[in-house]
């Protein structure tokens, strides 16, 4: 409840993080369903999935939790049995962070031209630009760090079990999924400020790096 109390105290940053939430968690799971497709399974376009409609990716109850709590997540049905490559299923997993880290990328990347170009005025709206591509592109970077943690259900597992046999076997044993959802909270609860954290070091890096070598 308390994120919830940010769209009193701070209503800019609320809903600044609820849009990038919102459009990145829809990017990511698309590049989910464009690299299926490329890897020859059609099932994202056969079940409607290739569309920006936030409920079909996300649901409502993945909404509500976003409002409520500013945490949020999607899914895309892929069927990895009619994937050409052998490590189809890591590129299909990848493709999710990858696009977050394109997408953290280009805003962080935007925010520098225009700071540095002085094309920003010194107003509110400029400095609401600033703080919203600052928003954007450490949130997305975020998203692509947490998304590679090798815990079911996240993105790193797959990838993971595509390259590791003995790890395949191990997530998708049936009796083993209570021990990995009591793995996955303890990586959430424990894992998530180091990985805020590292984003904002590597984010405020990049930034630094940039901008020294621009005219």
């Amino acid at each position: 409840m308390l994120f919830l109390r940010t769209a009193i105290d701070s209503p800019f940053f609320y809903f600044s993080w609820v849009f990038t939430v919102v459009v990145s968690v829809i990017l990511h799971e698309l590049a989910h369903g464009w690299a299926a497709m490329w890897q020859g399974d059609d099932t994202p376009r056969r079940e409607g999935r290739m569309t920006a409609d936030p409920l079909v990716h996300m649901g409502g109850y993945s909404l509500i939790t976003l409002f409520v709590c500013g945490i949020a997540w999607g899914q895309m049905p892929v069927n990895p049995w009619r994937f050409r490559s052998r490590y189809g299923e890591a590129y299909v997993s990848l493709a999710g962070p990858a696009m977050n880290l394109l997408l953290s990328v280009i805003a962080l990347t935007l925010q520098i031209f225009l700071t540095v170009w002085n094309v920003l005025p010194d107003t509110p709206t400029g400095r609401n630009i600033f703080e919203f591509l600052y928003i954007f592109g450490t949130a997305n970077l975020v998203l692509a760090l947490f998304n590679l943690i090798p815990v079911p259900p996240l993105d790193g597992s797959k990838v993971l079990a595509n390259f590791n046999r003995g790890y395949r076997q191990l997530v998708e044993d049936p009796s083993r999924q209570g021990l990995f959802a009591v793995i996955f909270i303890l990586a959430f609860i424990f894992m998530s400020p180091v990985v805020v954290q590292t984003a904002h070091r590597l984010s405020i890096a990049y930034i630094d790096v940039l901008s020294q070598l621009l005219p």
